[in-house]
């Protein structure tokens, strides 16, 4: 029997009804792994999925930004997050690891990995009596709130932390903040777990948390989330290449020095006077509870102080002197009622040494508070 001519003769007309039937068996489908997708939920599963610290080294301070050209973008993913960090690597004996909790001053804004607090840190090779070398990782993270604070430090306890330092100021403080940051708002039920196991202070049914219905579940409602940890892998090769992990323009705007004659902060029109009802301290008490027999230092961040028009009314942008004063009164009473370790380091490095922010440093500012911090680990 002759063979079938199948490169000019197909087998079977093609009809309308075979494509529709094609296009509903499609659907169908992907309905079917949309369904399965929302039911199973495995997208903290794929965010832990990752070729850092294998195939790439492992990223030197969370992925944060939005601009390609630094290979590097913001997750709300927390598990994506420090499946990206160097600090998932194993545990040498010989190493005491030493985690950075703070903002984007601690995170490093215009500042290389080598150049951050964390970086200068290890450059030091700072050694232990009992032999080991300090291993700073940085965990900061460029939104000011101590809840995202909270919420990092509770993740990062698993990789098992020799001692903690927390750096604060007072824009993390306000109760207003505690729920702004967007990485906040996407992990609700994080954030509720908190609240409730520390009894913190804040809504557990806040209306800027982010919920998720069905729909948003699906790999269609997930599609972003999808994207991101693609692309993250993608940047991976990227960073691994020039080391870079943000944009560093060429000039930038630096921090404000001159003022309107105004004394408003936050919620505040005019001086107030402040109680704890109005600062998160309960969010620091929580972090001690959290921690529980890890050391855990609390350092008051330098800050900007200008002597331009009006600094007798404000210390800088953010904080007029009223406010600033009495944070740091209120901070040494709730560190002397609770025993808390506290170094407040607020006017510890010149007004020279701030970029673009009141708590954003120059290389050598950075260099000059890693000196410092040095010195309180030793004590």
């Amino acid at each position: 029997m002759a063979g079938w001519d199948w490169l000019t003769k197909p087998q079977t007309d093609y009809t309308w009804g075979f494509a529709v039937r094609v296009v509903i068996k499609a659907v169908v489908l992907f309905a079917l792994f949309n369904l399965i997708f929302a039911l199973l939920q495995p997208l903290p599963f794929i965010n832990n999925l990752t070729i850092y610290n294998w195939l790439v080294p492992g990223r030197e301070r969370l992925p944060f930004g939005e601009d390609d050209r630094a290979y590097n973008l913001s997750l709300n993913s927390i598990e994506g997050m420090f499946a990206s960090h160097v600090i998932r690597q194993s545990k040498a004996d010989d190493k005491f690891r030493l985690v950075l909790i703070g903002d984007s001053g601690t995170w490093g804004i215009l500042l290389r990995p080598a150049e951050t607090l964390a970086g200068q840190l290890n450059a030091a090779n700072i050694t232990l009596d009992d032999g080991r070398i300090v291993r700073a990782y940085n965990i900061g993270h460029p939104i000011m709130s101590l809840t995202k604070d909270l919420m990092l430090l509770e993740e990062v306890m698993q990789y098992q932390p020799d001692m903690v330092i927390w750096l604060t100021t007072l824009e993390s403080f306000p109760r207003e903040r505690q729920i702004f940051a967007p990485i906040v708002q996407n992990n609700p039920e994080r954030i509720r777990n908190l609240i409730n196991t520390y009894d913190l202070d804040l809504d557990a049914e806040n209306p800027e948390f982010v919920e998720l219905d069905f729909m948003d579940q699906t790999i269609v409602g997930q599609r972003r989330e999808l994207a991101d940890w693609f692309r993250l892998q993608l940047f991976g090769f990227m960073w691994a290449t020039t080391g870079i992990d943000q944009y560093y323009p060429d000039e930038f705007d630096l921090r404000t020095s001159d003022f309107a004659e105004d004394e408003s902060w936050q919620s505040f029109d005019e001086p107030t006077e402040l109680t704890t009802d109005d600062l998160a301290f309960d969010v620091i008490r929580a972090g001690h509870e959290l921690v529980g027999d890890v050391p855990l230092i609390l350092i008051n961040e330098p800050t900007f102080i200008s002597d331009g028009e009006n600094s007798d009314l404000r210390y800088n942008i953010w904080y007029p002197r009223w406010a600033y004063d009495q944070y740091r009164e209120i901070y040494a009473e709730e560190v002397e009622a609770n025993g808390w370790v506290y170094v407040d380091l607020w006017d510890a490095i010149a007004p020279d040494e701030f970029t673009d922010s009141p708590v954003h440093l120059t290389p050598d500012g950075s260099s000059q508070l890693a000196e410092m911090i040095e010195e309180v680990i030793r004590s």
